[in-house]
């Protein structure tokens, strides 16, 4: 899964409700959780320490929740890039990722409308690993037009 290395720019034309959005794979490593915590400056050492993460019953450190919901914003800024705009997104973590998992970011086009001047796309994104949904999320995105 690639991202669109902005091509060409996606339009509000090009879109349709129940499109997928091309997907974004993840493979976190130990390296990158701790890389994450010094620049989110989240140090809850269940994310990087491995005898903090058993003291707590995990089997291993966990990916961290913001971190997950950092990939929904690069999924769809690689999808909206250059000139497309996100207006909110949301994520609600149902299952923890831990390092070394492959998680695929994915995402569908669940409606398309035109509210005063702009060009407006609703989404559904999730993320899944080992065929499980892990984290679910929302999102409202501004794409440019054709016809302006």
């Amino acid at each position: 899964m690639t991202p669109r290395c902005f091509i060409s720019q996606l339009y509000f034309e090009d879109v349709e409700v129940g499109q997928r959005l091309p997907g974004l794979l993840k493979k976190c490593s130990s390296r990158q959780l701790v890389m994450w915590a010094g620049a989110a400056r989240d140090f809850y050492p269940i994310h990087y320490d491995p005898g903090c993460a058993r003291d707590h019953g995990l089997s291993d450190v966990i990916v961290p929740g913001a971190l997950k919901a950092a990939f929904f914003g690069q999924l769809l800024h690689d999808w909206i890039a250059p000139a497309g705009q996100v207006r909110r997104f949301s994520a609600s973590y149902q299952k923890m990722d831990f390092p070394g998992q492959e998680l695929l970011c994915l995402g569908r086009v669940t409606k398309a409308y035109r509210q005063e001047d702009e060009h407006l796309v609703e989404l559904t994104l999730w993320i899944e690993a080992d065929g499980q949904k892990t984290t679910l999320g929302r999102a409202l995105v501004a794409l440019p037009s054709r016809q302006v």
